[in-house]
């Protein structure tokens, strides 16, 4: 099993940024997708997740109507495409595999596969 995480790097206050996570090694019956972050200091805390099988997505309050999860079956691919960026969004960020958890989604536990992270840093 394998997550790459990709897309990272410096973006100024209210510029865009779409990462990527390619999926290897899974299957993808009952997997969500999840997108997580990571700020020095602080804890990790949920950002995105979406259903494979048809799309469903819910995201944090702190980026809805900013940032969209999207996937694309023929590429294995997950991405979260962040509009409107703030200096509070520099974090690593990370994707991550859920496999069919009953644990609600926002929370990292119910997460089974972990990309290596990808830094955005935000600059004012």
């Amino acid at each position: 099993v394998q997550l790459q995480a990709s897309g990272g790097g410096l973006v100024q206050a209210g510029g865009s940024r779409r990462l990527s996570c390619t999926i290897s090694g899974l299957n993808f019956n009952r997997l969500r997708m999840g997108w997580f972050r990571q700020a020095r200091g602080k804890e990790r805390e949920f950002v995105s997740v979406i259903k494979w099988s048809n799309g469903d997505t819910y995201y944090a309050e702190s980026v809805r109507g900013r940032f969209t999860i999207s996937r694309d079956d023929a590429k294995n691919t997950v991405y979260l495409q962040m509009n409107g960026l703030k200096p509070e969004d520099t974090a690593v960020y990370y994707c991550a595999a859920d496999l069919g958890s009953i644990v609600f989604h926002q929370m990292v536990r119910a997460y089974d596969y972990w990309g290596q992270g990808t830094l955005v840093t935000v600059s004012s």
